[in-house]
């Protein structure tokens, strides 16, 4: 099959889950309830922080910012699907198929980052408590934040530039509900050698690194929690990183489900649907995590909206 230029693909269709009509309206109202608590209930988080100076602290600079991201990841993917289920299409143009991917590369990276960078201010405010506004500044927070964002913009920028150099074939069905970049690249006629390379070790570099960072933190933070002499004092201690710990969990557990099944199944539609744990359902619950298990951001909300919460 002779390999098409690029600038003649006009769109890719995306399959989705299922092509039973039946499932459409059931499928388009979970993923819009789904869509709309997210949003909102991120944005509250995000409208909590910034209304209430008493947390204009380092953590909860970080969580306004993880807030924010997770809106922004979670509308890469899903309006548009909302689109093409309420229009009966599934295409999506070949412009539109790179944006999605690299804005989804972007955020999915931001979180990754973002989670790490918690777990250091976690780790700094209970094993250095007398040290942790020196160390944890407001320069250092704002570099921290600026850190991850050219990381996850260099990244997504470098994978994007790596698929616009592929030629695709005239199959350009992707089995997904959004642009992956793995799909992508399985759909090209061209040689993948140097994609793949670039692929998997940028995954490795950019998942082992944070995630290492998570747990060298955690285990400081564990050996500072033990050296506790009081039951109290230790359920304080831990009280204090408890959310974080939370949606470090949900955040890799399903992220690494995904790669797992993946790997398992080898189908690409049991992909697609265990990507939804990590795609929607973990940035619709990180606010509850942090909202449910947080007495000041409850009481943040509580003022924000004159003490009707």
């Amino acid at each position: 099959m002779e390999p098409e230029n690029n600038t003649r693909i006009l769109e890719f269709v995306l399959l989705g889950f299922s092509e039973d009509p039946d499932l459409q309206p059931v499928v388009y109202g979970l993923f819009l309830f789904t869509y709309l608590i997210t949003v909102l209930g991120n944005l509250l988080i995000v409208l909590a922080i910034v209304s209430d100076s008493h947390l204009h602290t380092p953590m909860y600079f970080f969580l306004s910012h993880l807030s924010f991201v997770d809106v922004c990841f979670t509308s890469t993917t899903v309006p548009k699907m909302l689109v093409n289920i309420q229009t009966k299409k599934r295409v999506i143009s070949y412009a539109g198929c790179i944006t999605q991917m690299y804005f989804f590369l972007v955020f999915v990276e931001l979180d990754n980052f973002l989670l790490a960078v918690m777990a250091y201010d976690r780790f700094v405010a209970i094993c250095h408590p007398l040290h942790y506004t020196i160390i944890m500044s407001h320069r250092l927070c704002g570099l921290l934040v600026l850190v991850s964002w050219i990381m996850s913009v260099s990244h997504a920028l470098l994978q994007s530039l790596m698929v616009l150099r592929l030629a695709f074939c005239t199959d350009l069905e992707i089995p997904h509900f959004f642009c992956e970049l793995n799909q992508v690249v399985q759909l090209t006629c061209s040689d993948t050698f140097l994609n793949d390379v670039v692929m998997y070790f940028a995954l490795v570099l950019l998942a082992t690194v944070p995630l290492s960072g998570i747990l060298y933190s955690y285990s400081k933070i564990a050996s500072s929690i033990r050296a506790i002499s009081s039951a109290q004092g230790k359920y304080k201690a831990f009280s204090t990183c408890a959310s974080h710990l939370s949606v470090v969990s949900l955040f890799y557990c399903t992220g690494l489900g995904v790669y797992l099944s993946s790997a398992a199944t080898h189908s690409s539609h049991s992909s697609a649907t265990a990507s939804v744990m990590y795609t929607v359902v973990t940035p619709m619950l990180n606010p509850f995590i942090y909202s449910l298990r947080n007495k000041d951001v409850k009481r943040a909300l509580k003022r924000a909206f004159g003490g009707k919460l």
